[in-house]
Formats: C-alpha cells, sequence, structure tokens
C-alpha cells in the first residue's frame, strides 16, 4: 500500500503541493490511514534509535527525522542557509557543467538510520510535511542486520549486503507516503535515499521487535510485556484516544497522552481490556501499573489474566491479579504470591479509562527461550 497516486505520471511536478498561503499548515496535509501504525515505530528516537550519518544535511539536520512529534512551521523562520525546516534537507544538486545542469539520474542523497530494536519491518512512512515543492521526486529504503554497534564506514563497506524494501517509488510533497513491507527477515539499520534531493519531514519504522535471545539471558529478570522485548498488542477494546502499544513502552510516560486511554464507556455490565503476546513464554513474578498523568480519567479498578497456549480459548484464562482500586497519577507495584506461567496476558480496566504504562517482570521459561531462539535463527537466515 502507498500513498502516491501520480506514481507512474509523466509530469515531474504532478505530487506537488500548493505553496503555502496562509493559516493552519496542515490544512492541505495528505495523510493516510495505515493498519501497520498500531505496530510500536522501531525508529523511535526515544527509545534509542539515531540517524547516525548523512552525506548532506545543507538545509536541515538529519537528526529530525525521528524527532517523535509531527514536523512544525514556521514562515518567517530563516537562518543563515535560507529557510528552515523542521526535517532533513539537502542543498539541490547540479550537473557537470553548464550544458549538463541537472543531476545524472542514478545521483541521490542517502541517510543511516539506526534501529531503537532489531526486529521484522511491516510497514514505512516517509513524511513530507511542510516540503511543497522542495521534496524528493523519489526515494527508495534499503535495510540490513549487522551485530553490534558499527558505525557509518562499517554500514558503508562494500561487503555489507542491503536488502530494499521499498524500491525507488515516487512520493508526494506534504503527504504521509506510507509503503507495506512484505521482508521477513530481522534488520538492525536502514538506509534511506532521495532522488535527486529535497527534504523528507519525519521517518517511521512501524514492526515487531526481535530480541536476541542471548541478551535477554544476560538480563534475566525483565518485562516480559516490553515492546522493545517483543511484547506486543494483540488486541483492544477500544483504541479511541490513544493506541495500548504506548503501554508498554519502555520509557516512563511524560503527559497525559502518552499511554493508553479510550473513550467513557457508557454500558453497563461491560468493560475495556487490552489482550498482550508476551516476548514468549515467561514465569511472571511481579506487576507494575502506572496511572502517570491521568488524573480525572483514570482507570478506576484494574485485573490482570493470564493464558499459556492459545489465546482463543477462553478456559486457559488464569487469574494473576484480582480487581484491584487504582489511584490517579500514581505508580503501582504487585509482587505476585507464587510465580505464573504465561504467554499471554489481558488487562482489563473497570469501568473505563487510562493507564499510563504496565510492566511484566519475569524470566523466559526454558521452552520460551527455545521457541525466541528458534525466531531469531530464523529471521537472520
Amino acid at each position: 500500500m502507498t500513498t502516491t497516486p501520480a506514481a507512474h505520471s509523466t509530469d515531474p511536478h504532478a505530487n506537488d503541493a500548493q505553496p503555502y498561503a496562509g493559516g493552519d499548515p496542515y490544512a492541505d496535509y495528505r495523510g493516510g490511514d495505515f493498519a501497520f501504525t498500531s505496530l510500536v515505530d522501531l525508529a523511535d528516537r526515544r527509545f534509542g534509535a539515531g540517524v547516525i550519518a548523512a552525506n548532506d544535511e545543507f538545509f536541515a539536520e538529519r537528526e529530525n527525522l525521528l524527532k517523535s512529534t509531527p514536523a512544525v512551521f514556521d514562515p518567517e523562520h530563516f537562518g543563515h542557509k535560507g529557510k528552515i525546516m523542521d526535517g532533513w534537507e539537502t542543498r539541490r544538486r547540479r550537473g557537470a557543467d553548464g550544458d549538463h545542469p541537472f543531476p545524472t539520474d542514478d545521483e541521490h542523497d542517502w541517510a543511516l538510520i539506526r534501529l531503537a530494536a532489531p526486529g521484522v519491518i511491516r510497514g514505512i512512512i516517509v513524511d513530507t510535511a511542510h516540503f511543497r515543492g522542495n521534496y524528493p521526486q523519489q526515494v527508495t529504503v534499503e535495510a540490513t542486520s549487522l551485530p553490534g554497534s558499527p558505525g557509518p564506514e562499517d554500514l558503508l563497506a562494500p561487503d555489507v549486503k542491503w536488502e530494499e524494501l521499498v524500491p525507488r517509488t515516487p512520493v508526494r510533497g506534504h503527504a504521509a507516503n506510507g509503503f507495506e513491507v512484505s521482508a521477513e527477515r530481522r534488520f538492525t539499520h536502514l538506509r534511506l535515499k532521495q532522488h535527486p534531493d529535497g527534504g523528507i519531514a519525519r521517518l517511521r519504522v512501524h514492526g515487531e521487535v526481535v530480541p536476541d535471545p542471548e541478551w535477554l539471558d544476560v538480563l534475566g529478570t525483565l518485562d516480559l510485556a516490553s515492546v522493545m522485548h517483543g511484547g506486543t498488542v494483540e488486541d483492544a477494546s477500544d483504541r479511541f484516544y490513544s493506541s495500548p502499544t504506548q503501554m508498554i513502552q519502555p520509557d516512563l510516560s511524560r503527559k497525559m497522552d502518552d499511554g493508553w486511554e479510550n473513550r467513557r464507556r457508557r454500558v453497563r455490565g461491560t468493560n475495556d481490556w487490552v489482550r498482550f503476546r508476551l516476548a514468549a513464554q515467561g514465569e511472571i513474578r511481579a506487576v507494575e501499573i502506572d496511572t502517570a498523568y491521568l488524573k480525572g480519567n483514570s482507570a478506576g479498578w484494574a485485573a490482570l489474566s493470564g493464558c499459556d497456549g492459545d489465546p482463543a480459548d477462553e478456559s486457559s484464562w488464569f487469574e494473576i491479579l484480582p480487581k484491584t482500586k487504582l489511584q490517579p497519577d500514581t505508580p503501582h507495584r504487585f509482587k505476585l504470591p507464587r510465580t505464573v506461567t504465561a504467554t499471554h496476558i489481558r488487562l482489563d480496566v473497570f469501568p473505563d479509562g487510562g493507564l499510563a504504562r504496565m510492566r511484566v517482570h519475569g524470566t523466559l521459561t526454558e521452552a520460551g527461550r527455545a521457541e525466541l531462539g528458534r525466531r531469531f535463527d530464523a529471521l537472520n537466515g
């Protein structure tokens, strides 16, 4: 799925946006609805992702690509080099001489991105917000997997194999350009190319974390639900205000909408819930539920259930934490009376309300470690 309706047009300006005419700069922004955005952003700067190199960042710094906030636009913001944009913007490429003023077809600018957590990529958004006539004509996205903490010279070495996730494709200006990815491999780094030059506001890389089981072995006790360890949201009753995936992010909540908040529930006898798949089968020892920044809209009570096997089998679910009253804007810690083994957990809130973060502390079982090892090996082949 892409958002490039003029991809096959012969007019090189067919995907331009109109010049900014004042007022809300997002009024004519061309967004998109992409199913893969419910997955964690593997390139989230807050979790450790970074743009480690770029061949050119004359007008705007490469680091802007991974800001977690939407790009902002100030029509009066200029500097010594020209208009200051909230994105990554390179200078205009020129040809060899006056008789050949345009760059050759293979010339392009590039940036190298380190993912916050290696994983399988399901979708990419190349956001050109506010780049209306100065966005790239096409983009390419490639990926590779290297161990350790490679630098630019390691990634650009001639023996590194790059896999094309998004082939050279036209993009629209001032738009969210979304691309589904089908490669079933674990990647650690991306190379973003823009042909021949231009500006990109944000890059989002949504997918599933695939942790190194040897690293989890060293950690011992870990958060089995964390997206950084491979935990994921399988289903939820409500995503009205924000995604429940935010509850299992590794950082602390910073504001009210940085967690999961559902709409106000009006049907008596019902409640809101989220079902999570853990990194792998694990033994759970303790649970944390945090309602930070949620005051008049926090969940009133919460309960936690577990399942070791098929979550569709209702008879396989068992109680981990009984229905417990929660305080607003407060971290809650629960030491379980005994360890429980589970592959999935279900969080119920009563009757509705928000939660900022949830941690499920424990260790992998031998079976869970073996399953994780098999998946790791299969996706690194």
